[in-house]
C-alpha cells in the first residue's frame, strides 16, 4: 500500500516533533516514523529520566553531608526499586500522549524501521510513504566500538531499567553516561569504576575542572581509571570480566554489570541512505548550513542525526524548528550555536559554556583567565561541598565573554545567565553590574568577573 505527504519525519523525538507539528499546523499533509516508542530518547531513555534519578542521589547526598550539621538520621539510602517505579511515573506515559498528540494536530503515525526506497519514498513494513520532503530526526545510538564480547555491554536505556541495582558496575568510556551514572549508582550503594582510554574523560569540558570532578569523585569512593582501553568483556559464570590495557599493561576487572558510556553516533545505518542518494559521515547525515542534504536537496536533517551542532536535546529543538522554517519559508533560516550551554549531572554538577582555555588559546584570543577555587566561599560551604570552582574567560579589551565553567552547587542553573549574556552579547561589566538576589549561587556570578 502507497501513500503520499508533504512531508515524511523520521524519528518522534524533539527535532522531529518539532518540524511534524509545525508544517502541519501550516497545513501540510505529515507523516512522522519511529522504529522506538513514540517520544525520543531525552524524555524516555535520556535526560528526563536520568535527571529523576540524579535528583534523587543529590537528595539522599545532601542530607549526608549535613548529618553532622543539624540534621540527623540513622539510615539514608536509595530505594532503588522504589525510584525506578518513581521514574516510570514519567516515561511510561510518555509513548501514547505523543501518539495522541499526533493524531489530535493530523499527523499520520507510524510504528515500524523506515528505510528509503528512493529519493523522497521510505517504506515502513507494508507500506510505502511517498513525499516531497523527508527530514531525518532519528537520534542517535551506542558507537559500535569493535571488540570481543561487545554484545555483553549494557546500555544506558538498560541502565535506566534495571529494577535491581547490581552491587558491581563498570562503565566503559569516560563520557556524560558514565559519570552521571555512576554518581547515582555509588550513591545507591554500587561499587562503581570508570574506564576512560584517554588521559581526560568529559572531553569539551574544561581540564581543570574535569580533574577537580574526578579528584571529587574519586574521593566519593569511586574508582576512575585513565589511559585504560577495554580489549574485551568476557561471561564468565553470573560476573563479566574486562580485559583492559593499562599504560601497556594488561588487567582485569570483575563485574555484574559492565555499561557503554564511550559515545554515541548518529542512528542512521539502518536507513538504507544510499538509496536516497544522501551523503552521511559518522555524526549523522551531512547537512548545509540549512539542515540540508547537501546530496539530496529534498532531504533534511536536525538533531543527533545531523552532522551539525552539539548533539544536546534543546538544539535538536532548534534545529526543528529552523528545518521546519525552511522547509515552510525556503532556505533561508540557520542555525546559531554560540552560547549553547552543557551540563554533566554529577554531584556537584560540571557545566561550561562556549570555549575552553586550551580552545581559546588554540584560536589565538587574547584573553584574561578568571579563576578560582571556591569550596570556601559561602555557596558551598552551606551545602559541605569541598570540590567547588569555575573558569571565565574575558576577551581583553571588549571584556566579550569567551566561555564560562563551573563546578559546583548550582551550576547547572548558573551557567544559564552565562549563555544569556554570550548570546546576547553582553560583556562582563553586565553581569558584574547586575544585582542579584542573595543569598544564591547567581550572586556569585559577579565575583566571578570581577
Amino acid at each position: 500500500m502507497s501513500q503520499s505527504f508533504d512531508l515524511i519525519v523520521i524519528g518522534t523525538g524533539s527535532a522531529g516533533s518539532t518540524v511534524a507539528h509545525r508544517c502541519r499546523q501550516a497545513g501540510w499533509s505529515v507523516a512522522i516514523v519511529d522504529s522506538r516508542p513514540f517520544g525520543g530518547t531525552c524524555a524516555l531513555r535520556g535526560c528526563d529520566p536520568k535527571k529523576v534519578l540524579v535528583g534523587a542521589a543529590h537528595a539522599a547526598d545532601w542530607v549526608r553531608r549535613l548529618q553532622t550539621e543539624g540534621i540527623f538520621t540513622s539510615d539514608i539510602h536509595l530505594d532503588w526499586p522504589a525510584l525506578m517505579r518513581f521514574k516510570r511515573t514519567f516515561t511510561d506515559p510518555v509513548p501514547a500522549n505523543r501518539l495522541q498528540s499526533f493524531r489530535k494536530a493530523g499527523i499520520e503515525p507510524f510504528q515500524g524501521q523506515a528505510r528509503f526506497v528512493d529519493e523522497t519514498a521510505v517504506q515502513v513494513g507494508g507500506e510505502t510513504l511517498q513525499g516531497r520532503h523527508v527530514v531525518i530526526a532519528a537520534g542517535a545510538r551506542p558507537a559500535t566500538l569493535g571488540i570481543p564480547g561487545e554484545e555483553h555491554l549494557a546500555t544506558s536505556t538498560d541502565f535506566l531499567a534495571l529494577e535491581h541495582l547490581p552491587p558491581r558496575i563498570i562503565f566503559v568510556g569516560g563520557g556524560y553516561i558514565s559519570f552521571e551514572f555512576a554518581h547515582v549508582a555509588a550513591r545507591a550503594g554500587a561499587a562503581v569504576r570508570i574506564l576512560q582510554r584517554g588521559e581526560q574523560p568529559l572531553k569539551g569540558f574544561e581540564p581543570d575542572l574535569v580533574a577537580r570532578l574526578v579528584a571529587s569523585s574519586r574521593n566519593q569512593g569511586m574508582e576512575i581509571h585513565l589511559h585504560s582501553e577495554v580489549q574485551a568483556i568476557e561471561k564468565r559464570g553470573d560476573e563479566y570480566v574486562v580485559l583492559v590495557r593499562q599504560e601497556g599493561t594488561e588487567r582485569t576487572f570483575q563485574a555484574d554489570l559492565v555499561v557503554h558510556g564511550a559515545g554515541r553516533v548518529a542512528e542512521i545505518d539502518d536507513l538504507n541512505l544510499d538509496a536516497a542518494g544522501v551523503a552521511w559521515e559518522r555524526r549523522g547525515v551531512t547537512v548545509n548550513e540549512y539542515l540540508q542534504s547537501v546530496s539530496n536537496p529534498a532531504v533534511y536533517a536536525a538533531g543527533d542525526a545531523a552532522a551539525s551542532g552539539p548533539p544536546l536535546t534543546p538544539v535538536a529543538g532548534m534545529e526543528g524548528g529552523i528545518v521546519a522554517r525552511n522547509l515552510l519559508e525556503g532556505n533561508r533560516h540557520t542555525p546559531r550555536y554560540q552560547g549553547i550551554p552543557s551540563v554533566v549531572f554529577t554531584i556537584p554538577p560540571l557545566a561550561g559554556v562556549g570555549l575552553t582555555e586550551p580552545a581559546a588559546r588554540a584560536q589565538g584570543h587574547r584573553f584574561q583567565v578568571k579563576q578560582e577555587d571556591t569550596s570556601s566561599w559561602y555557596s558551598s560551604r552551606r551545602v559541605k561541598l569541598k570540590e567547588t570552582g569555575f573558569k571565565v574567560l574575558l576577551e581583553e579589551d571588549s571584556e566579550r565573554i569567551l566561555g564560562a565553567h563551573l563546578l559546583g552547587p548550582e551550576a547547572d542553573e548558573v551557567i544559564n545567565l552565562f549563555a544569556l549574556a554570550m548570546r546576547q552579547e553582553l560583556p562582563a561589566s553586565a553581569l558584574r553590574e547586575q544585582i542579584y538576589a542573595y543569598p544564591t549561587a547567581a550572586s556569585d556570578i559577579s565575583y566571578m568577573v570581577s
